[in-house]
């Protein structure tokens, strides 16, 4: 199983490359085209690798407020960057949702079925 390491403001997970201070990700060495709110979004994730973020903690690092009730942007924007990561790595799963608590970035290879 990959983990990810974070070195000079890159992290590497499988064939994932966030680059932090370019502001870039790149799957499979080509570029993934994020939104500004999807690449913050995914950076506040890597942050917090195999650690279970909260839709308010992700809300609060995104959007530098407080989460009022019933916003569902944060499931909107996490599903978004979901979908692009599996789209260009579709052998690699990378964001677990974790019912009622939260958002897991822990790299692993897709199961097989």
């Amino acid at each position: 199983m990959a983990s990810p390491q974070q070195g000079d403001s890159v992290l590497r997970a499988g064939p994932l490359e966030v680059r932090f201070e370019e502001r870039t990700v790149l799957a499979d060495e080509r570029p993934l085209m994020l939104t500004v709110r999807e690449f913050q979004i995914l950076t506040a994730l890597v942050a917090r690798a195999d650690r279970i973020v909260s839709r308010e903690d992700i809300y609060g690092a995104v959007w530098n407020q407080e989460m009022r009730d019933h916003d569902r942007s944060v499931d909107v924007y996490v599903s978004k960057v979901r979908n692009k990561l599996e789209d260009a790595l579709p052998h690699w799963n990378y964001i677990q949702t974790h019912i009622g608590f939260g958002y897991c970035f822990s790299p692993r290879p897709a199961v097989e079925s």
